[in-house]
């Protein structure tokens, strides 16, 4: 697991519809919750493709959104 870099977080945001994300560390993964959709973070580096996105299951979704240490992007 590699932890974003503080600056990206500021500036990340979906591709899809350009809103803020929610990153969970403990998932490495930034979490789109109006979409439901997935971003993988390899290494540190965000995979932001919509084409490479897998959309949450309901548990996926509330795991993300009660994940410890989950900040929102773009703020």
């Amino acid at each position: 697991m590699s932890a974003l870099a503080p600056l990206l977080i500021e500036l990340l945001v979906c591709p899809e519809d350009r809103q803020p994300l929610l990153y969970v560390p403990a998932h490495d993964v930034l979490y789109n919750d109006r979409l439901r959709r997935i971003y993988a973070v390899i290494e540190g580096i965000p995979d932001l493709l919509i084409d490479d996105a897998t959309t949450a299951t309901d548990d996926q979704h509330a795991q993300f959104l009660a994940s410890p240490g989950a900040v929102r992007t773009g703020s």
